[in-house]
């Protein structure tokens, strides 16, 4: 599903250059719910960013889905993240003024689906994560629970390969956090790929792999015991 090897990155300061990734290998398998883990500075956001086609690596490759992901200019890179991505966001990115299901068929709307369609798609996804009866409401109507369910449909509207998730759960509380961890432990138990970046442990633990990141470089790649969030919902 996904092969990353001996990936570097650099980002110029002044006259020198700060080496961000070291070298990364990575390998992600089709049905994987991985954790990303590390530290302000550690490189996950950097590594996220490349991986979610944002950024570009300047050495190393990276493979998704058996296609090479590699000097993509600005309208292919767009092409590519909206067809093989799905974003789930701490901040929700949700735009404020269309509705959560204007909102959910957004992905659409660049795939050239007409509108009927999207519209029905958006309505199928808001009813997967059980909000098909606020399809109506504006972001600033919804908790941020529900906001991020909205923000998990519209991820899953285009029906991606992977899901990326930077913080998930980063804005909300405790209990609104397990509640979602429950339904992409879900979603991932249906075969979707997930990686989720976090400083959670014990959102981490929910996954089933945890990939911890220092100073650009990997440290662990281990599989854990996943802890199920049900048991906390």
């Amino acid at each position: 599903m996904l092969e990353i090897k001996q990936l570097h990155k650099s980002y110029p300061i002044g006259d020198s250059s700060l080496h961000v990734l070291k070298g990364i290998d990575l390998s992600v398998k089709e049905g994987e719910l991985v954790a990303i883990m590390g530290s302000s500075g550690s490189g996950k956001s950097t590594l996220l960013n490349i991986i979610g086609m944002l950024d570009e690596a300047d050495e190393g490759s990276y493979i998704l889905d058996n296609v090479p992901i590699k000097n993509l200019n600005e309208k292919k890179a767009a092409i590519y993240r909206n067809k093989f991505l799905g974003f789930i966001f701490q901040s929700f990115n949700l735009i404020n003024y269309k509705n959560a299901v204007e909102n959910v068929a957004l992905p659409l709307y660049y795939q050239g689906i007409s509108r009927k369609e999207r519209v029905e798609k958006a309505m199928f996804h808001l009813g997967k994560v059980g909000l098909a009866d606020w399809a109506k409401h504006l972001p600033n109507e919804l908790s941020g629970g529900q906001k991020q369910r909205v923000a998990i449909a519209r991820a899953l509207a285009a029906e991606p390969k992977l899901l990326l998730a930077d913080e998930p759960t980063g804005a909300l509380d405790t209990k609104t956090s397990y509640e979602i961890m429950d339904f992409i432990q879900e979603l991932n138990d249906d075969g979707k790929t997930i990686l989720i970046v976090t400083h959670e442990e014990d959102i981490a633990n929910m996954c089933k792999r945890i990939v911890r990141l220092r100073d650009g470089v990997i440290m662990e790649d281990c599989y854990v015991d996943q802890v199920r969030a049900s048991q906390y919902v």
